[in-house]
């Protein structure tokens, strides 16, 4: 028998016919209070919710978290949310009109999901760069675990990152329309940046898309 002054417990799941502005439309949960394997997902995906716009803080981990997974699960999210970027890119983004991944006319990059690394029309290439991470992402092999994980699987998470990074660079330099809209709705591209500078994942001679205030100051100088 329940008390009367019993708390009514929180249930946080989208029940089938939840509308969209009632989407995941329930209390913030303490990292304490996330009793589960896929609690950092959960927590970073909160903080989401919560801000997009807050960067630093999505970023910012939970006292005595381990960087290895903190890592791992901010770069599954990113791959998530990079597939609404890819889908959009379809509209535009096609083997006849992008025959190659490029960035401007300096970078052309090549596919490594084939057997021997080829160039790849742009949204072939998202594809399977997408795909590929996936793969690597939710191998047991290799992160057989979402609360610790090998540090040789965690040097895994650099080569993600550049490749996936060429999506943002492709989509900003080729598609800048689209690109705008989708990171006005979502920060993507300026967290990315933001996280593989703060964890030294990528160096910052790769990092050509001016997303971020001192980049935009650079160019600002260079083109003057």
């Amino acid at each position: 028998m329940k008390m009367a002054n019993e708390p009514v417990p929180v249930i946080r799941r989208n029940r089938p016919g939840t509308k969209a502005k009632e989407w995941c439309n329930w209390e913030d949960e303490s990292f304490e209070e996330m009793d589960s394997t896929l609690a950092v997902q959960q927590f970073i995906q909160q903080a989401i919710r919560k801000d997009f716009t807050n960067v630093e803080e999505i970023l910012n981990p939970p006292d005595g978290q381990d960087e290895g997974v903190w890592k791992y699960e901010h770069l599954r999210q990113f791959c998530m949310e990079l597939n609404g970027l890819a889908v959009k890119l379809q509209a535009e983004c096609n083997p006849e009109t992008c025959t190659q991944m490029t960035a401007t006319e300096q970078w052309i990059f090549l596919c490594a999901a084939h057997k021997t690394p080829k160039e790849c029309p742009a949204i072939d290439y998202t594809r399977h760069t997408l795909d590929g991470a996936a793969c690597l992402l939710n191998s047991n092999k290799y992160f057989p675990s979402r609360v610790s994980i090998k540090d040789s699987s965690v040097a895994k998470l650099g080569s993600v990152c550049r490749r996936v990074y060429r999506i943002f660079s492709h989509a900003y330099f080729h598609h800048r329309v689209l690109f705008d809209q989708y990171e006005n709705e979502t920060y993507l591209c300026r967290r990315f940046t933001q996280f593989v500078t703060k964890y030294n994942l990528m160096s910052k001679d790769n990092l050509i898309v001016p997303i971020m205030e001192d980049q935009q100051t650079l160019e600002g100088e260079s083109e003057a």
